[in-house]
């Protein structure tokens, strides 16, 4: 953690390592992430509806995950990045945040007489809700979002 911050930073990563108990290594690599500029400086985008109903969900969810732990090949597929998080469950999970809870992979869902199933699925303790994480590896496009709103 070589490089000069300014107070609001410090104390940005003084009040997160303490509530997510860091070791010194993670906090460095959350520190070398940019974890500041990624949830700070570029929050998270929330749906009107999310912010409304859990307000605390942008102290939550990041704009972007930082999973270089994974070691993955540039042009790795979905199925690699879907292996490797579950290979690496513990660092993802500490990727995410402190209060997320591994539920399941590839997590059944029935929707009217269809059947689905979530690329991964985590329960929050502070949010007291189910948050579906959907694994896409190419660029985003609309037919994502829609997917998700589905």
């Amino acid at each position: 953690m070589g490089r000069s911050k300014c107070p609001e930073e410090r104390e940005f990563y003084l009040q997160i390592a303490i509530k997510e108990r860091w070791s010194k290594r993670e906090l460095e690599r959350q520190f070398n992430g940019g974890l500041f500029e990624r949830m700070v400086l570029n929050p998270a985008k929330l749906s009107p509806v999310l912010r409304e109903t859990q307000p605390h969900a942008l102290n939550v969810f990041k704009d972007t995950y930082v999973v270089d732990f994974l070691n993955l090949p540039q042009d790795h597929s979905e199925a690699d990045l879907h292996q490797g998080l579950l290979g690496k469950l513990r660092q993802f999970l500490s990727e995410l945040g402190r209060d997320f809870c591994f539920i399941g992979s590839k997590f059944p869902v029935q929707v009217g007489t269809q059947d689905f199933a979530l690329d991964l699925l985590f329960f929050h303790r502070g949010l007291n809700a189910l948050v579906a994480i959907e694994l896409k590896v190419e660029r985003f496009s609309p037919s994502h979002l829609g997917q998700l709103n589905f």
